[in-house]
């Protein structure tokens, strides 16, 4: 199976001058398309021993500062980012040939910031944030659904839930943004931005961004 890519390119006078900008015009562009959940981003992280795991999840929030998703911190990529925060995100926008990769340190968000997030989630998905043990074993689905069902018992339709101590936000700090678009003749553009530490007065300067091309 082969794609024929014929979209129009990226050019480095085209871009903005930081990735979050950039980010924020393709992102704009992919939910125009009608592209299915286009905050879906994979996840990669590893392990204090460098083995790798990868998930889908939902990007909630971005800014300069990163880019922001919730998990139970007891779940697998929860454990890896403690021991290992650095780490990928990847989102495959295949319909309009395009993808961007970041990579990046995870640091957990503030409680508050959690919190404020959480009381905007749908009633069901926050007593599901109860209810799992998110990448524990567990011995049935009747046995999951027995504890959602006890969670809604306690927290009917209406009644605030609270956020789970153990369920919070990454924010990920991006060291490098790589924008990918698909070309003819597999001569795909990628061009990845990479923080840049100046100083000033022998004092440490507002980061930056240069920007390099990458052959496909």
């Amino acid at each position: 199976m082969r794609a024929r890519y014929r979209a129009q390119g990226l050019a480095e006078t085209e871009l903005a001058p930081d990735p979050y900008g950039q980010f924020a015009r393709w992102f704009a562009d992919a939910a125009a398309s009608g592209l299915h959940e286009p905050n879906a981003m994979i996840v990669s992280t590893a392990d204090a021993d460098g083995r790798p795991s990868s998930r889908t999840v939902l990007m909630k929030q971005y800014d300069e500062r990163g880019f922001v998703f919730f998990t139970n911190y007891g779940s697998r990529k929860g454990r890896e980012l403690e021991s290992n925060p650095h780490t990928s995100l990847l989102f495959p926008w295949h319909p309009i040939a395009r993808q961007v990769i970041v990579s990046g340190v995870a640091e957990r968000t503030g409680r508050e910031e959690t919190a404020a997030y959480f009381r905007t989630r749908p009633h069901g998905s926050q007593l599901g944030a109860w209810a799992s043990e998110q990448s524990s074993t567990v011995a049935s689905r009747a046995e999951l659904d027995r504890m959602y069902a006890g969670l809604a018992e306690r927290y009917p339709e209406g009644e605030d839930v609270p956020a789970p101590p153990g369920w919070g936000g990454f924010r990920v700090r991006a060291d490098s943004v790589e924008f990918w678009q698909g070309r003819e003749n597999r001569l795909h553009d990628r061009l990845r931005y990479v923080r840049t530490e100046g100083t000033e007065g022998g004092a440490p300067a507002t980061a930056g961004w240069r920007v390099e091309r990458l052959c496909p």
